[in-house]
């Protein structure tokens, strides 16, 4: 996946003006609860107060989520009312069919277009731009438009936030290395292996006289021509007799005991003395001190407080939250299921991480209902989905508490502001990930994929192949960098894809994605059986032994599958009128509820009275 560059950036992002909306004093409150599963909702309703409660003004409703229902998608389509097709995001991980490397489909940044190189640096004389690759307006803009306040507090896929009222970016914000998260595992186990795992790092470290150095990766130097990474030492002196270390880097000192987390601790990556760097903070914890040593540490964050990334919309506005409520995570996806794969947590440590984030997504939530007075307040919880990924249906009392630090939550927004309408949504539901489906080796068994003599595609002779959770690509020629397949069989080919793969005992259904201006979009979307899902080698395009695997891994619940099986939740404050509501329907309806018309390109429908 292409790394996002985390680079020196400064983009100023004003707050539209407009006319004042003739809805004045008008306060509607979205809660988006990212994998909030309708059965389970309902399964567990008597211990769920609020959310029954919610209930009983307006139902629960089964909201329909998008083909295919992953977060980014989804969330795209939330936000603009569109499609797919229409605002081009179709899956995590898309191909750039000039090169047939896999990318993220949350952005890119792009260098600055002006430069002065000196010897080994490179002076950026224009600002580098952080480039979304998703199309469409976002339903905030009307409103801001129209001069209703806006509050939009960690919206997936909003990185850089949409230049309308108060925003903090949320899912799709890197970390200051430049991924989606990379988190550092620090052992003296001589049986780890040491190097990057998926999410992470795996660091050696040696302990003398009971001191301990922890190297830290900084930010890529954008002022270097090679880009290479600022460095930090942590130097740990770990007690002989009692498992406590204390931590010094950067002129700060901090004791932390064995089984602790770290507050927050900040440090200052130069990249030119006294002119050019980045501010970051991470966290430690101190799984073993005593008598090996087994330290995390999260990604590197940028601190909102100085962020060396466009975190926020207007750029201060991150500095005003944390001048409240202190330091908080801003790096996208902040429970670290990735350290849960590769071993450098357990889940019992996960769940203090996780209970971590939400307690700041609580202070964060505090916050902005107290500065919050007309107008449109959105807010998003990600803990829900990360912590399904790894409960569902084998750890229910944990999941379940999870679910039930939302719905205190929820109350606590109805208590403070009963003359708000409340909607309370999910972007999908969950379901069982039992069974592992390596696609590429499905269809080179099926002859639509071939192999070279070294075992590599041959696209001289492959006609489709699988990248991404859920997209298939025609190897298409004048599209593809090795294309074959001319556009007059394309349908016959596809017809064929979609025919043997509906007769196969782990797809549900198989869908096109249809006319789009995209040229990262695929040509067919697989909706997996309930219990079935891409492999992690499909997603990076790659051909494993076997086509079914059993999901041994700690990553047990998922969505990435069929549609019509993973639908989200719609509750609120108002009853809907219409019985089958939809993800696209809600941007319009959250428009027509100040009064106003949205664009006319989102055909969605008005959900209530």
């Amino acid at each position: 996946m292409r790394r996002v560059t985390a680079c020196i950036l400064t983009i100023a992002l004003a707050s539209c003006g407009g006319p004042r909306s003739q809805v004045h004093g008008k306060r509607v409150i979205v809660l988006g609860v990212d994998g909030m599963d309708p059965n389970f909702v309902e399964r567990n309703f008597d211990v769920l107060p609020n959310l029954r409660r919610l209930r009983q003004h307006g139902g629960l409703n089964r909201l329909a989520t998008t083909t295919p229902p992953q977060s980014p998608v989804a969330w795209s389509t939330f936000i603009t009312g569109l499609d797919p097709a229409e605002h081009g995001i179709f899956d995590f991980v898309q191909r750039d069919p000039a090169t047939l490397l896999p990318l993220s489909s949350m952005g890119e940044t792009l260098e600055p277009a002006h430069q002065l190189r000196l010897g080994p640096y490179v002076l950026p004389l224009s600002h580098a731009e952080v480039r979304s690759f998703r199309h469409g307006t976002a339903f905030w803009e009307t409103l801001s438009r129209h001069g209703i306040p806006v509050t939009v507090l960690r919206m997936p896929i909003n990185y850089p936030p949409v230049p309308a009222g108060q925003a903090l970016a949320g899912m799709g914000t890197p970390d200051l290395e430049g991924t989606f998260g990379t988190f550092t595992y620090y052992t003296d186990d001589p049986s780890a292996t040491a190097g990057p795992v998926s999410g992470g790092r795996i660091v050696p470290v040696t302990a003398w006289n009971h001191r301990v150095v922890l190297p830290i990766e900084g930010p890529p130097d954008s002022l270097r021509n090679d880009r290479a990474p600022a460095h930090l030492d942590l130097v740990a002196e770990i007690d002989p007799d009692a498992p406590v270390m204390r931590g010094r880097v950067g002129g700060q000192v901090f004791i932390l005991q064995q089984g602790e987390w770290s507050p927050w601790i900040r440090v200052y990556f130069s990249f030119v003395p006294h002119v050019a760097g980045a501010a970051g903070m991470f966290r430690l914890y101190a799984k073993e001190l005593h008598p090996g040593i087994r330290i995390y540490r999260s990604p590197l964050n940028a601190d909102p407080s100085d962020p060396a990334l466009p975190i926020s919309a207007p750029a201060g506005f991150s500095r005003k939250v944390a001048s409240r409520i202190g330091p908080f995570y801003t790096q996208g996806i902040e429970e670290d299921t990735s350290a849960v794969r590769a071993g450098a947590l357990d889940l019992s440590d996960y769940l203090e991480q996780s209970r971590i984030v939400s307690g700041e997504h609580l202070a964060l939530l505090r916050d902005s209902l107290d500065h919050f007075h007309d107008g449109l307040l959105f807010f998003y919880f990600s803990e829900i989905d990360q912590n399904s990924h790894l409960l569902w249906g084998k750890h229910e009392a944990e999941l379940l508490a999870t679910y039930q630090t939302v719905d205190r939550a929820i109350g606590e927004v109805t208590a403070r502001a009963p003359d708000a309408t409340v909607i309370v949504m999910s972007d999908h539901g969950f379901t069982a990930f039992d069974y592992s489906v390596n696609l590429n080796t499905w269809l080179l068994q099926q002859g639509f994929l071939q192999l070279d003599a070294a075992h590599n595609i041959d696209w001289s002779r492959t006609r489709a192949y699988a990248l991404g959770l859920n997209a298939l690509y025609v190897n298409l020629a004048g599209r593809e960098k090795f294309g074959i397949v001319q556009p007059s069989e394309k349908a016959s080919l596809m017809a064929d894809l979609s025919r043997k793969l509906d007769a196969t005992s782990f797809v549900r259904n198989v869908m096109p994605v249809g006319k789009t201006d995209s040229r990262y979009a695929p040509d067919l979307i697989v909706g997996y059986a309930p219990g079935y899902r891409a492999s992690w080698e499909t997603g990076l395009g790659e051909i494993p032994d076997g086509v079914i695997e059993i999901n041994t891994g700690p990553w047990i619940g998922d969505h990435c599958i069929a549609a019509d099986a993973v639908p989200g939740v719609l509750m609120g404050t108002l009853r809907p009128a219409i019985a089958d509501p939809s993800l696209k329907d809600l941007p319009v309806t959250i428009i027509r509820l100040f009064g106003l018309q949205p664009d006319a390109a989102m055909t969605g429908r008005y959900i209530y009275k």
